[in-house]
C-alpha cells in the first residue's frame, strides 16, 4: 500500500469496507447514549443554526445573523471538563456519546485546517473534539460525531453574500458546489483520522439529500474507519433510521415503504402490536431533548421528568431502538443542574434494571395496557408502568415461564400459566416509582 499525504495527515489507501453485523450489534447493544449540541450559540440561549436559517424577529431571544456570527469572538468555555461529561454519561447509564463536530452554521468544534470558523480561533483557543476524544479513550467511552452536510458559512454551499435565510437549502446548481463536496470530504477525513476510533458519523442533511452524492462520503468513512456506522441522513439508507423527537408507533421494518427520519412520523405508520421477523427488522435510534431545545437555553424550563425519560427509554428499547438523549452545555462548558439531576436519576434506575435494557431487543408483546416488554435470550422483561392490584395478568405469552422475579430486590414472585395466559402475584405497592421490571425466564 502506498502512503499519501493529505494536509499533513499520513493516510494509507485502504479497500473500502462497510461495518458488519457485529459492529451494528455492538452499537445497538448500548441502547442508551448522550447527544451533545454545543457551540457559540449557547451564549445567546438560542437553538443551533436555526436562528439564521429561519429567523423569527418576534422571538424573545431573537438574534440577527451578523450578531450570531460574532458569538464565536466571545466563546470561551473555561469550565469545560471532558472527563466530567463522560463520567456523568456513565453515571446515567449511557454507553456512548455523539458530539456535534459541526452544525449547519458551519462552526467547527475541531481544529480543521479548511476553515477559520472554528473553536481554535475563539478566545478559548483549544480543540474541543480532541479533548473529548482523549478523555473518551481514557474512560473507554465509545464516541461518535454529528457532522452537518449543510454549511451556512461555506461559499461553495451557498452564495454567502445573501442572508442564510434565503439560501439555507444549498445551491447545487452553482459551479462552486463541487468545491463544497470536496470540503466535506476533507473535513470528514480529518475527523476520522485525527481523533481515534469513531463509532458513528451522524449526518443531518435536511432536505433533498441526493444533492450531497452521499456514496462518496460512505466510501470515505468505510475506507478510513470500517467499523464506523453511518445514519440515514446523507441521501442513503445508511445503517439505521433516525426518528427525531418521537418514537415510532410500530417496530420499524425493512419492508416498510421508506425509512424514518426527520421530526414527523410517517403517516402510514400505525400502532399494530405486530412483532416482525428478525430478518425484516430495521435498526433505528431516536434522538430527543430533555427540554424543548437542543442547544443551551436558559429560558426553556420545560424539562421532562425523570419518570418520563425512563419510560421513554423503555418504550424505545421495547421496539428495538437506541435512545440518544441530548444535553446542551452552558456557555462555560458545564451541564446544567436540571439535566444532571435527571440523568443521575435515570442512572439509579439503570443500576437496578439495566439488564432489561442493555443488549435486549424488541419484546414479544407490544402495546400492552400496563407497560412494555423487552427480550434477551430466553428472558422476557415486563416493564410495568401502571401497577396492578393483586395480580398482573397478560395474554400472548407462548413460551413456558419457569421463573418470575422483580429486578428491584431480586424477589421471586408466584405465578400461574395456562396456555399463553400468565398471572403473576405482585406486591401491593410498586417497588419502583418510575418503572418496575419483572424478569421472566422461559425454557
Amino acid at each position: 500500500m502506498k502512503p499519501r499525504l493529505l494536509s499533513g495527515v499520513l493516510l494509507f489507501a485502504l479497500v473500502a469496507s462497510a461495518a458488519g453485523p457485529e459492529d451494528r450489534k455492538r452499537y445497538f447493544d448500548y441502547r442508551f447514549g448522550m447527544f451533545i449540541h454545543w457551540g457559540p450559540y449557547s451564549q445567546a440561549s438560542v437553538e443551533a443554526s436555526w436562528p439564521i436559517m429561519r429567523p423569527n424577529p418576534k422571538a424573545i431571544n431573537f438574534i440577527g445573523e451578523t450578531d450570531y456570527r460574532r458569538l464565536a469572538e466571545t466563546f470561551n468555555p473555561v469550565k469545560f471538563d471532558p472527563k466530567a461529561w463522560i463520567r456523568l454519561a456513565k453515571a446515567a447509564g449511557q454507553r456512548y456519546i455523539v458530539l456535534t463536530s459541526k452544525h449547519h452554521d458551519g462552526f467547527c468544534m475541531f481544529d480543521s485546517v479548511y476553515t477559520r470558523y472554528k473553536i481554535t480561533n475563539t478566545p478559548y483557543g483549544k480543540d474541543i473534539v480532541a479533548q473529548l476524544a482523549a478523555a473518551a479513550k481514557k474512560e473507554k467511552m465509545p464516541l461518535g460525531f454529528y457532522y452537518s452536510p449543510p454549511d451556512m458559512n461555506h461559499p461553495g454551499y451557498r452564495d454567502t453574500s445573501k442572508p442564510s435565510s434565503k439560501t439555507w437549502h444549498g445551491e447545487p446548481q452553482r459551479p462552486e458546489w463541487g468545491s463544497y463536496l470536496d470540503y466535506m470530504d476533507n473535513q470528514l477525513r480529518e475527523v476520522l483520522t485525527k481523533y481515534g476510533d469513531v463509532v458513528i458519523i451522524w449526518f443531518d442533511g435536511l432536505d433533498k439529500q441526493e444533492k450531497y452524492k452521499g456514496q462518496r462520503f460512505h466510501d470515505t468513512i468505510h475506507q478510513l474507519q470500517p467499523r464506523c456506522l453511518i445514519n440515514n441522513r446523507v441521501g442513503l439508507p445508511g445503517d439505521y433510521d433516525t426518528p427525531e423527537q418521537f418514537i415510532p408507533k410500530a417496530i420499524p421494518t425493512k419492508s416498510a415503504k421508506k425509512g424514518i427520519q426527520g421530526v414527523e412520523p410517517p403517516k402510514d405508520m400505525k400502532e399494530t402490536g405486530a412483532v416482525p421477523d428478525p430478518s425484516d427488522f430495521r435498526l433505528w435510534e431516536t434522538c430527543m431533548t430533555i427540554n424543548d431545545t437542543w442547544g443551551y437555553n436558559k429560558n426553556d424550563k420545560k424539562y421532562k421528568s425523570a419518570t418520563t425519560l425512563i419510560r421513554t427509554l423503555v418504550e424505545v428499547a421495547s421496539k428495538g431502538g437506541n435512545f440518544l438523549l441530548n444535553v446542551g452545555p452552558t456557555p462555560e462548558g458545564t451541564i446544567q443542574p436540571e439535566f444532571e439531576e435527571r440523568l443521575l436519576e435515570i442512572g439509579k434506575w439503570m443500576k437496578v434494571n439495566g439488564e432489561a435494557i442493555y443488549g435486549t431487543t424488541y419484546g414479544p408483546l407490544q402495546a400492552l395496557p400496563f407497560g412494555r416488554t423487552t427480550a434477551k435470550g430466553k428472558a422476557v422483561y415486563l416493564h410495568v408502568f401502571n401497577w396492578p392490584q393483586g395480580k398482573l395478568e397478560l395474554a400472548g405469552m407462548k413460551p413456558k415461564v419457569t421463573k418470575a422475579a422483580l429486578l428491584a430486590g431480586k424477589m421471586n414472585l408466584k405465578f400461574n400459566q395456562s396456555g399463553d395466559k400468565l398471572s403473576i402475584d405482585v406486591p401491593a405497592q410498586a417497588p419502583d416509582p418510575h418503572v418496575t421490571v419483572i424478569a421472566l425466564q422461559t425454557n
